[in-house]
C-alpha cells in the first residue's frame, strides 16, 4: 500500500507497477485518481500481472476508462 504521509500533491506524474493488477493495482490507481484528480497516472501494464491475463486486461481497460494512462 502507499504511506499514508506521501504528499503527492507536489508530484505531477506517478508512475505503477506491480501486482496484481485486478487487486492492488486498479484499487491504489483508483484511489490516487480520487484524491489527486489532477494527477497524471501511467500504468506500465508490461511490469504488471493479475490473476489471470483476462482479469489483468480487465483492470487495465477500468483504470483507462477513469483516465489513466496505460503504456
Amino acid at each position: 500500500g502507499m504511506p499514508r504521509d506521501w504528499n503527492l500533491g507536489t508530484y505531477d506524474e506517478v508512475e505503477v507497477v506491480r501486482t496484481c493488477t485486478d487487486i492492488c493495482v486498479v484499487s491504489n490507481v483508483l484511489l490516487l485518481k480520487a484524491l489527486y484528480p489532477a494527477l497524471s497516472i501511467k500504468v506500465h501494464a508490461n511490469l504488471c500481472a493479475g490473476l489471470s491475463e483476462e482479469k489483468h486486461l480487465a483492470a487495465l481497460e477500468v483504470m483507462r476508462s477513469c483516465q489513466v494512462e496505460v503504456v
